[in-house]
């Protein structure tokens, strides 16, 4: 089968489900008590056009095939990118013979029978773009020249990217588990400069969807690009201070995210997290919840079941400020004493409550302080909590903005952080796997000249 070959999803499907099933027969006739397969097909198009002119065109064609075996609580593991029968075959004995040689592990060993994903939900997630390599520059250089020309201080351009992309994923196991979707990614985006010498610029605007007909036009994308760019224009440093700091929408899902890093069962069991333990705890106000919600139509975190082939369900993370578990695996429940919660290779759709106001009645709750829309560097204690990245964004007086900022940092403890958010807003942000509106710190130091 070619790596390429996914006009044909059903028999694509059916050929990468055969041969998993075959890898786990020939697992069971080298011995293992227990195995698993996961299999892919992966292909994309992804072309830059930087000043009008073609920088890359990329034809993206992938294939994996990943063996797990168990003898026992030994496990052994082993991958290729041929999908050939011997191919196959060497992998699963590769796979096998390092299992024999690894230490046991008691919490080693394919999830619960009772786990699977019983009859796994369509969740709306295949829309592929079949478009041409002309029509994707065509596209890329329309959104780029809609950035250059919508002012005259746009002096240069980093280019407008396309990209799209599709992936045929199925995984197998051996309690007579087999299952598989069919997924797309499809984006657009432009960078671009404003300014010259010293006083230079730079922002981008994205736009990212699973159907091509939901995204932003390129001409809409280069706009705001601009419109970004140029609201940078005479950026200032400040002196440090403490002030209230309000994350932009884009930024707040990261800030979510440190959060759920804390809270995964490998930073629990090796005691690495800055919420060790906190289940059962306010971890943020009262007011606030965060849900998990996998099987929403077409949204970038669905998935109908984990990479564990567990079946994915709702649930809340955080209730009324108040944590209610952890983001767990197979391996690492057990380590912990407790049940997967479906989180193998990840969580899906991570929605933070954004009922709040919007975002000019953000700035006008804030009165005085700095809203952060870009942030460098990775000054995050994972262990400690403590928090301090580069930043820029824009200072605020009376609610409103005033001057653009550059050069600063802002630092502080997550988990003080985390309990003296003010408001989320409802400007919610729904391109990423975490959604969130702009959120309202109450205190932060901002550390400039």
């Amino acid at each position: 089968m070619s790596s390429s070959d996914l006009s044909d999803l059903g028999a694509a499907r059916a050929r990468l489900e055969t041969l998993a099933e075959d890898a786990l027969a020939r697992a069971r006739r080298h011995g293992a008590s227990g195995a698993e397969v996961s299999a892919s097909l992966a292909g994309g198009l992804s072309v830059t056009v930087r000043k009008g002119e073609v920088e890359t065109l990329e034809h993206q064609r992938d294939r994996g095939f990943g063996v797990t075996v168990y003898f026992g609580q030994r496990k052994g593991s082993a991958s290729t990118s041929d999908l050939a029968p011997d191919a196959i075959e060497e992998t699963v004995a590769k796979a096998c013979t390092i299992a024999r040689y690894t230490a046991e592990d008691p919490c080693a060993g394919l999830p619960d029978p009772e786990r699977m994903a019983g009859d796994p939900p369509d969740l709306d997630l295949d829309h592929p773009w079949g478009l041409e390599p002309d029509q994707a520059v065509t596209l890329a250089r329309d959104c780029e020249a809609a950035g250059l020309d919508a002012d005259e201080r746009i002096t240069n351009t980093e280019g407008g990217s396309l990209s799209t992309h599709r992936g045929l994923r199925v995984y197998a196991n051996s309690h007579g588990f087999t299952g598989g979707y069919a997924s797309t990614s499809h984006s657009l985006s432009c960078a671009l400069i404003a300014g010259k010498g010293d006083q230079m610029q730079r922002d981008y605007w994205y736009t990212l969807s699973r159907r091509a007909a939901d995204l932003e036009s390129p001409a809409a994308v280069g706009r705001r690009a601009a419109e970004r760019t140029l609201r940078r224009l005479g950026a200032r440093k400040l002196s440090t201070r403490t002030v209230p700091v309000l994350f932009a929408p884009e930024l707040a899902r990261g800030f979510i995210g440190h959060l759920v890093g804390a809270v995964k069962g490998g930073a629990q069991y090796r005691k690495a997290s800055f919420l060790l333990g906190a289940a059962g705890s306010q971890v943020l106000p009262e007011w606030l919840s965060i849900a998990e919600r996998p099987h929403l139509p077409g949204a970038m975190g669905s998935a109908p079941f984990d990479a564990e082939g567990v079946a994915t369900q709702d649930r809340l993370l955080v209730e009324d400020g108040v944590l209610q578990g952890y983001v767990l695996s197979t391996y690492s429940a057990r380590r912990l004493g407790l049940q997967t919660t479906g989180n193998s290779g990840g969580i899906h759709n991570l929605l933070v409550d954004g009922k709040g106001p919007d975002f000019p009645a953000l700035l006008q709750q804030m009165g005085r302080g700095m809203v952060v829309t870009e942030l460098m560097g990775q000054g995050i204690n994972g262990v400690t909590g403590d928090y301090s990245r580069g930043a820029s964004g824009f200072w605020v007086e009376g609610g409103e903005i005033v001057h653009p900022v550059q050069e600063v940092t802002i630092a502080g403890n997550l988990k003080a952080l985390y309990l003296d958010i003010q408001a989320v807003g409802s400007d919610v942000d729904r391109r990423g796997v975490i959604q969130s509106g702009s959120i309202l710190v109450g205190r932060m130091t901002v550390a400039g000249d």
